[in-house]
């Protein structure tokens, strides 16, 4: 391997350190999770797009959400994969980049339509004669649009200055993929304006929304304890339920990985937080909007009804 990116530059992802017959078990386990994965969103998609009923703002951002968290794991684990089928661990410098801007941008743009979906959820509780007004479907395409927008304006930046880093030596990355953190380790240049930008990213799309949506969600919870009957408490509370257990997950493990100060004894934690991101984040979102959503459930059952029916 050279000193410089010319020629055919590799990293060299360290992942965790396993013998054959374990990584091949890892590699199904990978691709059962993998699989599932897409026939969840999938399943959700194709629920959404044939079911009239669900047609409306809320959907149309979860419908979103699905195809981020199939994307974000088809821009990561495909490569994890064949590293572990082929018992090698190497990744050339263009696909690292790729992965490096497809998981920011992913990530990013999440984070912006779970905020999108919190103030969704503050108009519908808390101005719900005025939703069908506010939520107009020309304002949630500006919001979904914006959403996708930032996410790769922000990932392409971090990109951007991971290109004009030089990287020598042996590319060791402590990381089972392209995590940015962990690449500007093995970087030779000064890597400071590009930890001043992550730390930027993650205050802009974790912090920032963050904030929000914990002020959207306290006049959430400040009309729902208005509402007198018992009942009208908890079908107002269910609606909202789904989206902070999808909220509590993404953002904790989020924050723990970009937002804590590292102290250079959190790596193997963080190898661990980010395949939980990639492996089972993008799977427990349709899981827990099929499961706590009745509307969802509903949907699914006058599907297979509509397949019975001769």
């Amino acid at each position: 391997m050279g000193d410089n990116q010319s020629g055919v530059p590799e990293f060299i992802l360290v992942g965790f350190p396993l013998s054959a017959d374990m990584e091949v078990l890892l590699c199904c386990v990978f691709s059962l999770l993998y699989v599932s994965n897409l026939l969840a969103n999938g399943m959700i998609l194709g629920l959404i797009w044939l079911d009239v009923r669900l047609h409306t703002p809320m959907y149309f951002f979860l419908s979103h959400l699905a195809v981020i968290d199939i994307s974000y794991a088809s821009s990561n684990l495909p490569k994890l994969l064949d590293n572990l089928v082929k018992h090698k661990k190497t990744i050339s410098f263009v696909t690292c980049a790729m992965q490096m801007l497809l998981y920011l941008a992913f990530a990013s743009t999440e984070c912006l339509i779970l905020v999108v979906m919190s103030y969704d959820r503050y108009v519908a509780i808390c101005q719900p004669l005025l939703y069908t007004v506010i939520m107009s479907w020309r304002l949630c395409s500006v919001l979904a649009i914006t959403s996708w927008a930032c996410g790769f304006s922000l990932a392409l930046g971090n990109l951007i200055l991971f290109l004009r880093l030089p990287y020598c030596g042996i590319r060791k990355v402590n990381n089972f993929l392209c995590e940015i953190l962990a690449v500007l380790k093995v970087a030779c240049g000064d890597t400071w304006i590009n930890k001043v930008f992550v730390l930027s990213s993650g205050t802009f799309v974790l912090v920032g929304p963050l904030s929000l949506m914990l002020v959207s969600y306290m006049c959430i919870l400040s009309a729902i304890l208005k509402i007198k009957s018992k009942e009208g408490r908890r079908k107002a509370f269910s609606t909202c339920s789904s989206h902070l257990c999808v909220v509590g997950f993404y953002f904790g493990i989020a924050i723990m990985v970009y937002m804590v100060p590292d102290n250079g004894h959190r790596d193997e934690q963080k190898k661990i937080l980010s395949l939980f991101y990639t492996l089972f984040n993008p799977l427990l979102n349709p899981l827990i909007y099929s499961l706590r959503n009745a509307q969802v459930k509903a949907a699914f059952n006058r599907a297979v009804q509509k397949q019975r029916a001769p």
